[in-house]
């Protein structure tokens, strides 16, 4: 029997800033490949004594299955590899393991084998930076403080994630559990995690097609407002959002009205788009990518079907070219501040420089506070 210790190492827990309902997930070392992973391991309380599996357990199967049937997505995380532990502690620091790597069918089919053992299943997957969370970056730190994505960089995850919904209907997949946690973006990449709340559909009847409208309605609520707006749809503070079964169901049942009042030179044509998405009145995800096209169309984006002027299409270019400027900027003021920090734990500094040195990472860290984009 292989230890655990053989293949991976285990290091820190990398989501305490917003805890799941039934898995922890840890910073790890791949022994085999070198590389630094995300391991997701479920937590030992769904373990049920009699060898039954709760659907905490199951959902590591249809987690496994479903990130295989999306793996050709460049927007969804990468899984490396899925299997059983021994150890029973929530941060697994010893004991066997049974590795199955991309054997997705191997690894399913031997679900409840593992249970009745009283084994937990771990997925391994890409390690995204907690840097890129929009959860991360668009939390305010002061309660007068909130960001939004500019327009442009909000668009483009909003195609982005469309695109990787058709994926998912065309497999027959909803994804279902919107929200910001779960988002990843670096100014120009969406990646998203998460999909053990996700749903497998049998067929394409009118049920699913209800299914496939709510799972539009849940990214224009649960996500693309907040990008747009920097606000909660539940007019509250951003906050983690709970996660089991039960509640991402009924997380956004009730939410079929959005307040764009803080946000006034949002796009009307976004405005409308998103509201229509939110009482339902979007029935597919290709009728949203189409309306969506539109709108941005009116931001100098080019699409076939959709005219825009060549003003508005240089506009765009220099608008992309500032934001990545933007972002470059931003990213070599954090290098500062992180020097200034480095230099402040030097033993055997004077008051003096001690002093300056804090001087000047409160100056930055005001700075970074009032940033332009999250």
């Amino acid at each position: 029997m292989t230890q655990l210790t053989e293949l991976y190492r285990i290091d820190n827990y990398n989501d305490t800033f917003a805890l799941g309902h039934y898995a922890r997930v840890t910073n790890a070392l791949d022994k085999r490949s070198g590389r630094q992973v995300a391991f997701k391991i479920m937590r030992p309380e769904h373990l049920n004594p009699t060898g039954d599996m709760k659907w905490e357990y199951r959902a590591f199967g249809n987690e496994a299955e479903i990130l295989a049937k999306l793996s050709n997505s460049p927007n969804v995380v990468e899984m490396f590899d899925c299997g059983f532990i021994s150890d029973r502690e929530e941060a697994p620091r010893s004991g066997d393991i049974d590795s199955f790597q991309k054997d997705v069918r191997g690894f399913v089919q031997s679900l409840s084998e593992y249970a009745i053992r009283g084994w937990r299943p771990y997925l391994t997957l890409e390690n995204l930076p907690r840097t890129n969370s929009l959860f991360y970056l668009m939390k305010p730190t002061r309660q007068t403080q909130r960001w939004r994505l500019p327009s442009e960089e909000g668009l483009s995850l909003a195609i982005q994630f469309s695109n990787l919904l058709s994926l998912a209907h065309s497999n027959q997949i909803v994804y279902l559990d919107h929200k910001l946690e779960h988002v990843y973006w670096d100014g120009a990449q969406l990646k998203v995690i998460d999909f053990n709340s996700s749903r497998q559909l049998e067929n394409n009847n009118a049920e699913a097609q209800q299914q496939y409208t709510k799972d539009v309605h849940n990214m224009c609520v649960g996500v693309l407002y907040t990008i747009f707006t920097g606000m909660s749809p539940q007019k509250t503070s951003l906050r983690p959002q709970p996660s089991s079964l039960e509640e991402v169901e009924a997380r956004y049942t009730d939410i079929n009205q959005l307040d764009f009042d803080m946000e006034p030179m949002l796009s009307q044509g976004l405005i409308e788009l998103l509201q229509r998405g939110a009482t339902l009145q979007i029935g597919t995800v290709q009728e949203f990518l189409n309306s969506l096209q539109r709108v941005a169309a009116d931001h100098g984006w080019d699409f076939p079907d959709y005219y825009t002027s060549p003003a508005s299409r240089d506009s765009r270019d220099q608008m992309r070219a500032g934001l990545r400027r933007l972002r470059e900027g931003q990213e070599s003021i954090r290098d500062a501040r992180d020097l200034f920090r480095e230099a402040l734990i030097q033993d055997g500094i004077t008051p003096d420089m001690e002093d300056e040195l804090r001087r000047m990472v409160k100056l930055i860290n005001d700075m970074l506070s009032h940033r332009v984009v999250p």
